[in-house]
This record gives C-alpha cells, sequence and structure tokens, in this order.
C-alpha cells in the first residue's frame, strides 16, 4: 500500500515516449467509494501562459498508470 504523500512529488513518466510529463500535485479521490481516481499534474507553464489555474492542470485516470516506482510513476497515454 501506498500513502497519498508517497504519491506527491513524484515524477510521471509516460512509456509510450518516454516523456516526463511532470510532478504529481495532487490526487482525484472518488468519495463515495473511497478510491483514487487519477493523479494530477500542475499545467505547463510557457512563456506565454505564466499563471495557470486549477483548471488547467492535468488528470491522468488512474487505469493508465502502470506502475509506481520508488522515484517514478509510469503511465500510458497515447496522444493523438
Amino acid at each position: 500500500m501506498i500513502s497519498t504523500e508517497e504519491l506527491k512529488n513524484k515524477e510521471v513518466i509516460n512509456i509510450c515516449d518516454g516523456q516526463s510529463l511532470g510532478y504529481v500535485c495532487d490526487i482525484e479521490v472518488d468519495l463515495e467509494c473511497g478510491t483514487v481516481t487519477g493523479i494530477i499534474l500542475p499545467c505547463r507553464k510557457n512563456f506565454l501562459k505564466v499563471f495557470g489555474s486549477r483548471n488547467d492542470d492535468f488528470l491522468i485516470k488512474w487505469d493508465q498508470v502502470h506502475t509506481i516506482g520508488c522515484d517514478v510513476i509510469l503511465v500510458e497515454i497515447h496522444r493523438i
């Protein structure tokens, strides 16, 4: 079992292309079932978008998470 605090600040890597997606900043929880439904990464800031809002954060559904290691979380996200 892993605690929510252990999930935070782990680097997330997409196994489809090896790209780092960022670091976990929060989790999504189904309060009725008491289960984690996803991990949340902050939006990427760039030159034109210095300030992001929570609405811009990136949600990765729990079924896309493949492995949680000591340092990283491996996810599978197919991009179109």
